[in-house]
């Protein structure tokens, strides 16, 4: 069988509409960038090129695994996020754009030394030291398996001397005080877990997703904890639910912390609680 990338994009779209997927032009299109080992926007250009049997083969899986629901990004690995392309598999959350609110928060305040809790893929930790050449910092995942996709893109970033990678659930291995302690960590209650979209529920681990029961767990540990690893006037920001603003904020305001704030996203949602420490 030969196909033109033409023919092939209307094979995965007509595929990816028939199963009800949100937006099939897109995703046919990003799989067979991927695919032909192209970028996106040269697509147009290549409507009439006939793929190699590579390439054909290599364009097929993909469409066949999009349609079990298998994030893209599994599929070819990888996952723009701020300013780089990161590897991902189902051992890490995905990183979304939502995320970026927090390294952009972040990004907003000085800061020499930075901690990561639930690190995952590392996109957050390293987004930020990409971005401070002066900077060091830890992150923290209690998935050994996480730690390993982290690794990876510690090491295609250039970023080994400044990064260091602990497994650790939550502060049980920290030591040390920092400037800055970041967080996007499970929050998704027990029963919005169970309506989440396939690709989330089935592809994406659970313990990034949720802590189970009301979804707040995590934030109560980092409340009670943060202060100790803090330097004087640190701050922590952590990403939160767009209905968890009032009760993040009230446990960091119970725990001491000071000037607590929320950042909302590009969309106006509630994104991010920061605090600083008295």
């Amino acid at each position: 069988m030969s196909l033109t990338a033409k023919a092939a994009l209307q094979r995965g779209i007509d595929t990816f509409m028939r199963i009800g997927l949100a937006d099939p032009v897109t995703d046919a299109e990003r799989l067979l960038a991927y695919a032909m080992g192209v970028a996106r926007g040269a697509l147009p250009m290549k409507r009439e090129q006939v793929l190699d049997a590579t390439q054909l083969a290599r364009y097929l899986n993909a469409v066949d695994q999009r349609e079990l629901r298998i994030p893209i990004s599994q599929i070819i690995g990888r996952r723009a996020f701020w300013n780089h392309d990161f590897h991902v598999t189902r051992n890490v959350l995905d990183p979304r754009p939502d995320t970026e609110t927090l390294v952009d928060a972040a990004l907003r305040q000085s800061f020499g030394s930075v901690l990561d809790l639930g690190t995952g893929s590392g996109c957050i930790l390293l987004s930020l030291l990409s971005e401070r050449p002066e900077a060091r910092g830890l992150g923290v995942d209690k998935s050994a398996d996480a730690l390993e996709v982290a690794r990876i893109n510690r090491a295609e970033l250039g970023l080994d001397t400044r990064a260091e990678l602990t497994q650790s659930d939550w502060f049980g291995e920290v030591s040390g005080r920092f400037d800055l302690i970041v967080s996007n960590p499970p929050y998704i209650a027990a029963d919005v877990y169970e309506d989440l979209q396939p690709e989330v529920r089935l592809y994406e681990p659970k313990i990034a997703l949720t802590p189970g029961g009301d979804g707040l767990a995590a934030y109560r540990i980092i409340a009670a904890q943060a202060g100790a690893y803090l330097a004087p006037q640190g701050q922590v920001m952590v990403e939160i639910g767009f209905d968890q603003r009032h009760v993040v904020q009230d446990l960091f305001e119970q725990a001491g912390f000071a000037d607590v704030a929320l950042v909302q996203d590009i969309n106006g949602k509630d994104r991010v609680v920061t605090a600083i420490l008295r």
